[in-house]
This record gives structure tokens, sequence and C-alpha cells, in this order.
């Protein structure tokens, strides 16, 4: 993965669908414990919004590289003064070696990037959650053994995860089919790129109807209605989404050896039901592991050995 040393990760577009492969391939290997890589390499961790799996899973997967890694809370630090971010992403790109930054205008994500020449990885923005991708991906790949020729269904919000849902399984040759409400629909630029990759390759389809999306599906995929930032509607968007919830009614129409996923935390009876989530058919606990290993993959390919 020599081609990715040095690179930023703001979109999974930054990536060709080889190298993405590539690294899935390298996360499953170092999952199984058949590539050791070790990179002696400090890693930022520039925080904006609360984290549980990304913090944790960046912070063992680098010190597992043989790395270290800074807990950049912004309240105890001058960004959360107003310090311009183009001059805090000049120092902190003299004292590290990677940078992971969650936060909410990808156009700030983008300022570090230009500013720093670190590698930047985007830990998640309002528009995209590449590395979460790269877990969803491998998940379905070690249920499947490939991911060309499968169809992900997503429901819910036309959020951050459906716009980096498509991209990602544009890449990887699967069909995709996002189903959301008429004004919760995905980015339209976003839907336009993943069309492209796709070509008539695979098929990346927005709808509204809930069943006909999930109807012979492999990876069915929900995420909560209200993102961070989004909690003042949470209560008005229930009665828009419910006809979205992944139940074992909308189950049933799927794949009988279908895969539910989700990105968590979840909100168990409104986006999916607990005994979906429970049941035999979840894969969200492996789902949730695979983050520290494909950002492990991640960033020995942007680091580089030692």
């Amino acid at each position: 993965m020599e081609t990715l040393k040095g690179r930023d990760l703001l979109s999974l577009a930054d990536l060709s669908p080889e190298e993405l492969l590539q690294l899935l391939d390298l996360a499953t290997q170092m999952k199984a414990k058949k590539v050791n890589i070790r990179c002696n390499k400090v890693l930022g961790l520039l925080f904006s919004k609360a984290s549980t799996r990304t913090r944790v899973s960046f912070t063992v997967a680098m010190y597992q590289l043989g790395g270290q890694v800074i807990d950049l809370n912004p309240n105890v630090t001058q960004v959360s003064r107003g310090e311009p971010l183009q001059d805090t992403a000049r120092v902190l790109d003299r004292y590290l070696d990677i940078l992971a930054i969650r936060t909410f205008e990808q156009k700030d994500l983008q300022a570090f990037a230009d500013y720093a020449k670190i590698p930047v990885i985007n830990a998640l923005t309002d528009l995209e959650h590449p590395c979460q991708v790269l877990a969803d991906l491998l998940t379905a790949q070690e249920c499947f053994a490939k991911l060309e020729g499968l169809t992900l269904t997503y429901l819910g919000d036309g959020n951050n995860m459906a716009n980096s849902l498509m991209l990602g399984c544009a890449m990887t040759g699967m069909n995709v089919r996002i189903a959301s409400p008429t004004d919760y629909q995905p980015d339209s630029n976003i839907v336009e790129k993943a069309k492209a990759i796709a070509g008539d390759r695979t098929e990346v389809t927005i709808t509204t109807d809930p069943i006909a999306a999930t109807k012979g599906a492999n990876v069915i995929y929900t995420d909560v209605w209200a993102s961070m930032g989004q909690e003042a509607e949470a209560d008005n968007r229930i009665p828009i989404f419910q006809p979205y919830q992944v139940n074992e009614e909308l189950l049933s129409v799927a794949d009988k050896n279908a895969i539910v996923l989700h990105c968590l935390p979840a909100h168990r009876g409104e986006e999916i039901t607990d005994a979906v989530m429970e049941g035999s058919q979840s894969r969200i606990w492996d789902q949730a592991e695979n983050r520290m290993h494909a950002q492990k993959a991640l960033l020995a390919s942007l680091l580089g050995a030692d």
C-alpha cells in the first residue's frame, strides 16, 4: 500500500477502487495476525463531536501498531477560543505524524488538510464517514467472501453514512439502494459521483419505498434518525421515519441470508428493533470490532512502516 503513504483520507473517493480493495485485504490479514506492521508514530485525535467507537478504535489501533496517541480535546485547546484553523493545522503539523479529525463541516476538515503536510483522516463530518464504511465493507466481505454483485440497502436519513455507503458500494461493485423520506434524501452531488463511479457495472438507487429497497437485499443497514447536532428534531422525525424501521417484518423481504448492520449508537425501538439487533442476522458487533482493524490498516498505509 505504498501508494497511500503520506496521503489524506477526507472522502472514500480519495481512494481508487483498487486501493480500497487492497486496504480491505490488508485489514483482513492484520485481523488474522498474518501481517505485523510497526510504525512508531504519533496520532492526534481532534474531535469536536462525541465519540466512542471512533475514538477508542483509533487509539487501540495506533497502540497496536507501536505508536502513541494524543487526544486533542478542542475544549482544552485554543481551538475553543477561536484560533484560526490554518494556524492550528500548521502547529500540529510540526508535532504529529498523522491527524484524525471529527467535526461538523467538511470545509473545516479540508482547511486542515490544506495547511498541514501530515496525513489528515476524516473521522466523521456531516458530509461523510469514510472510516465507518471501511469497517462496513470489511464486515460484508467476511460474511459473503466477496463484495462484487451484493446489494446493500440503507434505510433512514440520507446523512453522512448514506453518502459514504454510496461511494464505497459503487467502488467495490455492490449495488446500493438508499430508502429515505422525500425531504431527507442524500446529498445530490454525492449521488451523482457514486453513479459515475458505478457506471454500468452496478446500480445506485434512491427511493422513498423501504419495502422495494429491501427486497432481495444482502445487507440491510440503518442509522439513527437524528444525527449529532439534530437532537432538537428527534421527536418530530419519529413519525416521518417510522416506515423505515428495520424490524422482523421488513427483514423478511430481504435475502434469506441477509445480514443487518448499524454504525451505532442505536436508538433501540426507533430505527431498529431489539429483536433484529440481537437476532441471528445481526453482525453489528463484528462491524464495531472491525472499526479497529480497518483503521489499523488505514493508519499503517498512510504512515508506512518504520
